[in-house]
């Protein structure tokens, strides 16, 4: 069952839109590796706005996709074309 839910707003740099786009579609594969994430989307918003929402079964499974694979390519890769952070946690 899912009880908490993570929703990321990420805003493009200028000129950093497609970049963080492409990311965002190739972090999928990241993502299904997690079994404790049973569901993540990315969103596009506009022209500048994306985000992320996951759901996750419970505060310790949300706890491990923060500290897994998706979120340090965030931080590394899509840190330099994007301005946001962790958002609100639901549940």
């Amino acid at each position: 069952m899912v009880t908490v839910g993570l929703l990321v707003r990420l805003t493009a740099k200028p000129g950093k839109e497609g970049e963080l786009e492409q990311f965002l579609c190739s972090a999928l594969p990241l993502v299904e590796s997690e079994p404790a994430t049973p569901a993540w989307f990315a969103l596009k918003f506009g022209r500048f706005s994306f985000g992320i929402f996951d759901a996750f079964p419970d505060d310790p499974a949300r706890q491990a996709h923060l500290a897994g694979r998706v979120a340090a390519a965030l931080m590394e890769r899509g840190g330099g074309s994007a301005r946001g952070g962790a958002g609100n946690r639901t549940g």
